[in-house]
């Protein structure tokens, strides 16, 4: 219900506003909140507490996420959670209160989060606490808060005088035996000590408002919210002091008792200057460049017209060339030529394992369908980052609802190769690839929960998404088969002889392994850079928010598997090589196989990924998103040949 009440509110929401999410990549946020103090507070529409949530802490070195109430940190006591919808939950987000709790405009240099945490040395459960806790800061967890739906950045200067706004801060760092230090030791001279951890135990937090004063609303509303983590060693706790001090550190070795205090300070300050429109800029501003993003999409364009203008010669030049000579000379003529016309009543014959490949094209009409839409959306603004799961809901409920053109694609093409085994195709159409998919999923899921990780789905969601598939996709792909097996066939322009002709041999370049390797390359190609940064949001806890781009990396991205598939099926035609179906769907979708390759490569190169469970799930997702890309790059490519054989062979006379 929650995951229907999501869809049809965006739905809803795109005429309203259409016009105005043009002009930009993504949608700040759906409600401002206005805030104001106690003393204003009396008869206005505005709040006075400032409420932080916590979400899931994880790692650029592990994939495993944890709750924040899995490490020993400070708790609320009403402990509340907001509603999730399912794309929050499929991305294992666990977002609850806080125990820092502030009124707004009321600031303080230092307080108290919970009580002293003491860590005894002869208590089994202290130790494991601890434990845990240096696991964390020796991997580089990182906290993930939330104030008013945005993200509370830590932003620091980095190289060439630019400031980067990391929407995360760690829990601490360690100095290892060797002297080397994590990237947050670096930071501080004072963290200098071997063998020693360093919690990050107390957070200066500021907030900037906007105020409504000048622009005839009530309250304030939040634009900015940034902390500074420091290390403090408090020795009592009637006398606070947070300007600095001692660090707070924890041996390697447990050699005594530790207590840690958590303390925390909140300043506000006015910005007029900052829109609430525009407060989600200064963190996406800091993160991928866009300078790269336009040299990718240059880069993409190039090969598009390359390709382009070696499709518009063929189809233009020697196309016309071989239609004007094929229907000019006799019969007896033509027999003796070589060429795509030869092959004419063989080009057509029902291709092997057309089950399979009838099943391949329906799944993926389905993903295309989904990817187009779900982008398009993104487009508009309404699957950003302040919208927390919007894109994975958007995604799921679509592909739910798309079994319809599954169903329909499927049958008729397993139609038109002359198949009757009706009912095994639309099972299969309904039940293969979401089962290979579902059965991947389900086995990362046993890893998760064996690992005990917030990122584990719960029992009940996983009934859920085995509802949604077997209670509304395979029924609807019922639907879409009984359609398409009620269509004729799709009629062929010229007859299949009842012998096949044998096919000369080839040389190299024509032979199916080769030309299938090449197919890919220039597809990729133009989404190489773009994947960069797609592997980086999943797997470096990025914000992806450029969704502009990536729609038009997707329309390029079309339009070159398009192409590149019609040059190669042109050249094995001319070579009277028929066996197009296949080549067809695989020469694009082998796509997919450089998508895993540069996986393998991001892995080893840019990720610091340790330990065996976390690689496991890596690679498990991985082999996901693979599969998925390879039949919605082979879809592109079957039917833009399947496209092109028929436009030439109905334009061309055949005796």
């Amino acid at each position: 219900m929650r995951m229907r009440i999501h869809f049809s509110f965006a739905l809803v929401c795109l005429l309203a506003l259409y016009i105005r999410s043009f002009s930009a990549f993504y949608l700040p946020g759906l409600a401002p909140v206005s805030f104001c103090d106690e003393e204003s507070k009396a008869g206005e529409d505005c709040q006075t507490d400032i409420q932080l949530f916590v979400n899931r802490l994880d790692s650029v070195e592990s994939v495993l996420p944890y709750e924040y109430d899995v490490f020993d940190f400070c708790k609320d006591v009403e402990e509340l959670r907001p509603s999730e919808n399912l794309g929050q939950v499929l991305f294992g987000e666990r977002i609850e209160s806080s125990p820092y709790k502030f009124k707004f405009n009321k600031g303080f240099k230092c307080k108290q989060v919970c009580s002293t945490k003491t860590y005894k040395q002869g208590n089994k459960d202290d130790i494991a606490k601890l434990d845990f806790i240096k696991m964390g800061m020796q991997l580089n967890y990182q906290h993930h808060w939330i104030i008013d739906n945005m993200p509370v950045t830590w932003c620091y200067d980095v190289e060439d005088g630019q400031k980067y706004c990391n929407p995360g801060f760690p829990i601490g760092c360690l100095v290892a035996g060797d002297g080397r230090a994590k990237d947050a030791c670096v930071i501080n001279s004072e963290f200098n000590k071997k063998n020693t951890f360093y919690v990050f135990n107390h957070v200066d937090i500021k907030i900037k408002y906007h105020s409504g004063k000048q622009e005839g609303w009530t309250g304030a509303r939040l634009v900015a919210a940034t902390l500074e983590p420091k290390s403090i060693k408090h020795t009592d706790e009637k006398n606070l002091n947070c300007d600095g001090g001692n660090p707070m550190e924890v041996p390697a070795e447990f050699n005594g008792d530790v207590s840690i205090i958590y303390t925390y300070a909140v300043t506000f300050e006015e910005d007029n200057t900052i829109k609430w429109a525009s407060r989600w800029d200064y963190i996406l501003v800091s993160m991928p460049h866009t300078n790269i993003q336009w040299f990718s999409i240059m880069n993409s364009l190039v090969i598009v017209l390359f390709l382009s203008g070696m499709v518009a010669m063929i189809m233009l030049r020697t196309l016309h060339k071989d239609i004007a000579r094929y229907n000019q000379v006799d019969q007896e003529d033509a027999q003796e030529e070589s060429g795509w016309k030869q092959v004419h009543g063989d080009v057509f014959r029902p291709p092997r394992k057309g089950m399979l490949l009838s099943v391949f094209l329906g799944q993926g009409t389905q993903i295309f369908i989904m990817t187009f839409i779900t982008l398009f959306l993104a487009c508009l603004g309404f699957l950003s980052p302040a919208n927390r799961g919007a894109l994975m809901t958007c995604a799921v409920v679509l592909w739910v609802l798309l079994g319809t053109p599954a169903g329909y694609v499927s049958a008729r093409l397993y139609k038109t190769f002359g198949g009757e085994k009706w009912k095994t195709n639309v099972l299969l159409t309904a039940l293969l690839c979401p089962g290979i998919v579902f059965a991947d999923f389900f086995l990362m899921n046993l890893i998760l929960w064996g690992e005990g990780s917030s990122a584990a789905i719960p029992f009940g969601t996983l009934v859920a998404i085995l509802a949604l598939w077997f209670g509304i996709s395979v029924p609807l792909t019922f639907v879409g088969a009984y359609f398409g097996f009620k269509k004729p066939a799709i009629e062929q322009p010229v007859r299949t002889n009842q012998i096949p002709r044998q096919i000369p041999e080839q040389s190299f370049f024509t032979k199916p392994i080769p030309g299938i390797v090449m197919g890919g390359i220039l597809p990729f190609g133009c989404i190489f850079i773009q994947l960069f940064f797609i592997l980086n949001s999943i797997w470096s806890h990025q914000m992806y928010y450029m969704f502009g781009f990536l729609f038009l990396v997707f329309i390029i991205l079309l339009i070159t598997c398009s192409e590149a598939t019609i040059l190669l099926c042109y050249f094995h035609l001319c070579a009277e090589d028929y066996h197009w179906w296949w080549r067809s769907f695989l020469t694009s979708g082998f796509t997919a196989v450089y998508l895993f390759i540069y996986a393998v490569h991001y892995f080893f190169s840019k990720l610091q990924i340790i330990g065996m469970a976390s690689t496991i799930l890596y690679f498990g997702y991985t082999m996901i998103m693979v599969l998925i890309f390879f039949l919605f790059t082979g879809t592109i490519g079957f039917f833009a040949c399947f496209w092109f054989v028929n436009k030439i062979y109905s334009v061309v006379k055949v005796d």
